[in-house]
């Protein structure tokens, strides 16, 4: 059984900080300290969040926010999709049933808009 090794704060910052001061590669940096590429890029993401008894960057800021807008668009278009989908089976349902809307648009019945 393999022991789980613990790293302080102080060893992190330094790491992370070689890698963005272009000291180290990043294979170097994990192969002298014998850690993960996946471990090293968590901790250059901790880094700049302010993690590490450091400020966190404006650009990390920035990144958190485009992510969390990202996955609201993504959710979003799914939702949209699924709605028009359902919309498109509705009416093609009601159109084999011979039925049609009470105005006869059921476009403008969908998007709230008056037909006239």
């Amino acid at each position: 059984m393999r022991n789980q090794r613990t790293f302080g704060q102080e060893f992190k910052r330094q790491v992370v900080e070689e890698l963005l001061t272009g000291e180290s590669r990043p294979a170097q940096l994990c192969r002298r300290h014998n850690i993960s590429s996946s471990l090293l890029y968590h901790w250059k993401k901790q880094y700049g969040r302010g993690k590490f008894n450091n400020e966190p960057t404006a650009e990390a800021a920035l990144k958190d926010r485009v992510e969390k807008l990202e996955r609201l668009v993504g959710r979003l278009t799914l939702e949209n999709e699924f709605l028009k989908k359902g919309l498109q089976n509705s009416l093609s349902q009601s159109a084999r049933n011979g039925k049609s809307s009470a105005d006869g648009n059921a476009s403008s019945a969908v998007s709230g808009k008056d037909a006239g």
